[in-house]
């Protein structure tokens, strides 16, 4: 018998019949079993592996049934579907005007189109275009041939200490006693 419990239903019905045979050709030395506090006779183990098998096979014919509705409900939503179509489109002709009697079809108005004039138009196809133009985007294709190249690697710097620093350049006094041609001013 297998312990795998994600066994599909072939597998089951192959598991629970191979115990019913072993069980059947060894009824003589099996006469019953203790599970948990009860005892079942072998012929009482022997129907309720019947029954589990008779179960498994309802519910495969069952959902059987139900693919075989759920097809059958597409196909009939398919071949109706222009026929629909069509008496929504008449609705919505005859009752453009009432807002009211189309809800009770459950329908909704058509939208009208905002009509646009020629300028608004070009307008827009040049304020498109100076969009791409701006954002540097590219179609597909253009973006399948550009190819970056890697011209040095920099390793990531090192986190700066969280000590807070001065807001400006500070300037160290030269120790005493040395010459340096900075502490030395210049004459012009």
């Amino acid at each position: 018998m297998s312990t795998n419990p994600k066994a599909n239903h072939v597998q089951q019905q192959a598991a629970d019949q191979g115990l019913i045979g072993g069980l059947t050709k060894h009824s003589a030395t099996l006469t019953s079993f203790l599970v948990g506090s009860t005892s079942l006779k072998t012929s009482d183990i022997i129907t309720i592996l019947q029954a589990r098998i008779a179960a498994a096979n309802t519910a495969q014919s069952t959902r059987a049934t139900w693919q075989a509705a759920v097809k059958a409900n597409a196909n009939e939503r398919a071949s109706t579907k222009t026929l629909i179509s069509g008496v929504k489109t008449q609705l919505q002709v005859m009752f453009a005007g009432s807002i009211d009697t189309l809800a009770d079809f459950g329908l909704k108005p058509r939208k009208v189109p905002v009509a646009r004039t020629p300028e608004e138009k070009a307008a827009s196809t040049a304020k498109a275009k100076a969009t791409r133009a701006a954002r540097k985007t590219m179609g597909s294709k253009q973006k399948a041939k550009v190819k970056g190249t890697v011209t040095t690697i920099v390793a990531p710097a090192a986190p700066a200490a969280s000590t807070p620093t001065a807001p400006g350049p500070v300037a160290s006094a030269p120790p005493q006693g040395s010459t340096s041609a900075a502490a030395t001013p210049r004459t012009p």
